[in-house]
């Protein structure tokens, strides 16, 4: 007997049977039972096994486009197109090749039932063989793709859908099938096929590219927008002397702080941040552009700005320019610094003076400052402010349960020569390290943190929503979350912490002050008036947009630092650094950490390794396209062990760029407050 079962066409011997089945013994001398409907075809001759190879290599011979002509139009058996095809009366064989042909081309012949089939309409017949041709075309191409990739070559169409294939590819396309073919061939990751093949010139142009492909695949450019009309003179110009401390890079100047009253006992903090919510409004073009990009990219040498120039021109704080501002003032004890009273304003600041790290640092340091009379008159208020962030940062950790720890530095990149373009990659590098917890650093922190505590915990009298971040406990594994309820942050130590302090750079913090400027103009009704209501389903959809491009930029910052770090290892020559163990990893290799560049990196084993120890690594070649380098324990140090960490000469260190603090903007001290990574 010769029957089908579940799609597969077997051969027996017949035990026994009955009016709805048989028993059957299989070759293999299993037995099976077969069902009528199974049933298609008895013989007495051949053996069964032969039977079956014969009649397959008799089906490989027939010619479905003959059989296809001369077949009836109406319903038909197998055994009919077997006596029409070899002859009248066929052999088991040539009936059993006739059912394997004509099951095998369906496009040609439609089945009917048990071993029956009808011959498909002209028009589809053609259809399906344009498609069977396209398909065979496309097979020739991948082999051909293929070929050429695991000879060193990459094929156009395969370096034009690069990004594509690698970061989102679709399994479907020829293009992804080829390097899937050629990879599997040649036992290589798709990625270092493709690296072979030269589809990859520019490691730094690939990770560019992709981060753009991922994140803003329909470029940078911002469209064709209005620049915003500056508020009407109607607020007033307050009359402070307020300055700013950036970075020397930075342009976004977002928030100043000014000092009056020193001397009198009864101080008056201001805390100014730059108020592009009074000029942008909810839903008008400027948001649709911020609510897409969410966030100001940073890496180094380079950074895409999440509002157009023309509105961080028009709403910066740059010094002798009356821009609106929201104010946070605080009455301050001189003597205590105990904070008697806070008060918010909508008013316009011109910033005194801009003053860089790199200008102040050697404030506190008093023969210096003494040295320079343009500086010094700066020195009083930067006294007082460092005197009152040290007060703010002992209550917070008194609420913290433990003092903030500054066990790394940070770390900043500078291109040498890069003349103002988006870096190529081939710029020199230099990585300076810069200790955390700097009197500068402590006095933005801090005061931000003030700012965004003090605005979280009035909204939140108010009844009005905000965008809020909270930390349930300071334990392991508890994390910081975002949410529109105002809860404490254990991490830094507040009732409440709400970003409002960078509304030029992170969409929340735009959000927020919009709720804000309405707490400011409304009072106790700011509930009715604020452009986002209690319960409001667009805040979470904003909060889970924002943290999803937040993630994916701050992850970017970190690969391009990584790259411009294993570019500073190949630039310098240098082939050993001093490491701390971290942990051991599944895989038995163990994670370390260099001490003078930001670095972490996996090592093998070796004997007598233990989390903390300070070892010597001997460094592989960097791999800029994966961004990665292998070490080997080369000595064991011991923990007191000062000696040189192998740089060629060169002191200067960096940030870790894989698993360490990501500074989101130039002055992001207040990113979770001071400390956190």
């Amino acid at each position: 007997m010769l029957f089908d079962q579940a799609g597969k066409f077997l051969t027996g011997r017949i035990l026994s049977e009955t009016d709805t089945s048989a028993q059957v013994e299989l070759d293999t001398g299993k037995r099976v039972k077969v069902k009528a409907a199974q049933q298609l075809l008895r013989f007495d001759a051949p053996e069964p096994p032969e039977l079956l190879a014969d009649a397959q290599a008799q089906a490989a011979e027939v010619d479905p486009a003959l059989a296809w002509e001369f077949a009836p139009e109406e319903e038909f058996g197998f055994a009919d197109m077997a006596a029409d095809y070899f002859g009248d009366a066929p052999t088991a064989e040539q009936k059993a090749a006739a059912l394997f042909a004509l099951h095998e081309v369906p496009h040609y012949f439609r089945r009917a039932g048990k071993g029956r089939f009808r011959k498909a309409p002209a028009d589809l017949v053609e259809k399906a063989l344009a498609a069977i041709e396209r398909k065979k075309q496309i097979a020739a191409q991948i082999d051909a793709w293929a070929g050429q990739l695991q000879s060193g070559h990459c094929p156009p169409e395969i370096a034009d859908n690069l990004y594509k294939i690698l970061f989102k590819p679709d399994k479907n396309a020829p293009e992804y099938k080829a390097v899937a073919q050629a990879a599997h061939q040649a036992r290589l990751a798709p990625l270092a096929l493709l690296v072979q093949a030269g589809a990859i010139a520019s490691p730094y142009a690939f990770h560019w590219q992709r981060f753009l492909y991922e994140n803003f695949p329909e470029g940078t450019d911002f469209p064709a927008l209005e620049a915003p009309q500056r508020v009407a003179d109607e607020l007033p110009l307050a009359d402070v002397a307020a300055l700013s401390i950036d970075d020397a890079e930075t342009t976004e100047i977002d928030d100043a702080v000014s000092v009056s009253g020193l001397g009198s006992g009864s101080v008056t903090l201001g805390i100014h941040i730059a108020a592009p919510g009074l000029v942008i409004q909810p839903g008008d073009a400027l948001d649709e552009v911020a609510r897409r990009r969410l966030s100001t990219v940073y890496m180094p040498g380079c950074k895409i700005t999440m509002l157009p120039q023309a509105v961080v021109a028009a709403c910066a704080l740059h010094a002798g320019q009356p821009v609106p501002a929201v104010s946070l003032y605080a009455t301050i004890d001189e003597q205590t610094l105990e904070i008697r009273n806070t008060e918010t304003r909508l008013e316009r600041i011109a910033a005194a003076a801009n003053l860089r790290h790199d200008e102040l640092r050697w404030m506190f340091d008093s023969a210096a400052a003494a040295a320079d009379d343009g500086a010094a008159a700066w020195q009083p208020q930067l006294a007082f402010l460092h005197r009152l962030a040290l007060k703010l940062k002992a209550g917070r950790e008194r609420l913290r349960g433990k003092p903030e720890s500054y066990t790394r530095p940070d770390y900043q990149f500078t291109l040498l020569d890069q003349q103002g373009k988006r870096p190529t990659g081939d710029e020199q590098v230099q990585i300076t390290q810069r200790p955390r917890g700097e009197p500068l650093d402590l006095i933005v922190s801090e005061l931000m943190v003030l700012a965004n505590c003090s605005w979280g915990e009035w909204l939140k009298r108010l009844g009005v929503p905000g965008v809020y971040r909270s930390q349930a406990a300071l334990a392991p594994g508890v994390k910081v979350r975002m949410g529109t309820r105002a809860l404490p942050h254990a991490g830094i130590g507040v009732p409440s912490y709400c970003w409002s302090t960078s509304p030029l750079r992170r969409y929340v913090d735009l959000v927020n002050q919009w709720q804000i400027i309405a707490a400011a103009q409304h009072g106790q009704t700011a509930a009715l008036a604020a452009p986002f209501k209690p319960r409001d389903t667009a805040l979470l959809a904003i909060i889970s947009a924002f943290d999803a491009a937040y993630t994916a930029y701050a992850q970017n910052q970190r690969a391009m630092e990584r790259y411009w770090t294993l570019r500073y290892l190949e630039q310098q020559g240098i082939t050993t650094l001093t490491a701390r163990l971290m942990r051991e990893q599944a895989d038995g290799t163990w994670l370390a950490r260099t001490e003078t560049l930001p670095l972490v990196l996996s090592v093998p084993a070796a004997d007598a390794l233990a989390p903390g120890r300070r070892v010597r690594l001997q460094l592989g070649t960097p791999d800029l396209v994966a961004l990665d380098v292998r070490g080997t324990v080369s000595e064991l140090l011991p923990d007191g062990d000062a000696t040189a960490s192998g740089e060629a000469g060169n002191d200067d260190a960096g940030d870790d760029a894989v698993a360490i603090q990501i500074s989101m903007g130039s002055d992001e001290a207040d990113a979770d407050g001071p400390g956190t990574p």
